[in-house]
């Protein structure tokens, strides 16, 4: 299953967060691609609300992973930025395969990694053709439209169930 949404602003990509938390569910990774600025901090920032994890959401670009606990009995989030990662071995000294049956794992430039850590996974990918003012806090001050491109691996998936979490959001 694919499908693309338009998410005409930053907080429109943080809604989008929270509501894909609605259908996300303990041992689910979520595999985030797009350029710097392009919103995968913001939009993780939603899922953590949507979640109802402590701590800010924040990029773990300098700490390699953070880890959110849960506040409301769900599964906690798991951030992980791969981007200075160079291979499966630097992405197992982060002990994913600790918390990633019991959490929601979202994973930052990933994509080439993670085919040899799990089969079943959402690869989000998200575009938008300006870059953000500060693409490290996750600012977007200026706006800016964004195509969120979810594929889906591994199954299965409800696909209903995911539509109907993301209906308010204009599909292409």
């Amino acid at each position: 299953m694919s499908v693309t949404y338009l998410l005409p602003e930053a907080e429109d990509a943080r809604a989008f967060g929270a509501a894909l938390a609605g259908v996300l569910s303990a041992g689910d990774v979520l595999v985030l691609t797009g350029d710097l600025g392009a919103g995968k901090t913001t939009l993780t920032q939603g899922l953590g609300e949507g979640l109802a994890v402590r701590g800010r959401v924040t990029s773990p670009t300098f700490t390699i992973s953070r880890i959110h606990p849960a506040t409301a009995g769900g599964p906690d989030l798991v951030h992980v930025d791969a981007y200075r990662l160079s291979d499966l071995y630097d992405l197992e000294t982060v002990d994913l395969e600790s918390t990633m049956a019991t959490a929601i794992t979202v994973i930052e430039w990933g994509e080439a990694l993670i085919g040899e850590l799990t089969d079943r996974r959402v690869q989000l990918t998200l575009e938008r053709p300006e870059p953000a003012a500060d693409p490290e806090s996750g600012d977007d001050p200026a706006g800016g439209v964004r195509r969120a491109r979810l594929d889906f691996y591994g199954g299965p998936w409800d696909e209903s169930r995911i539509r109907g979490a993301l209906a308010a959001f204009a599909s292409t």
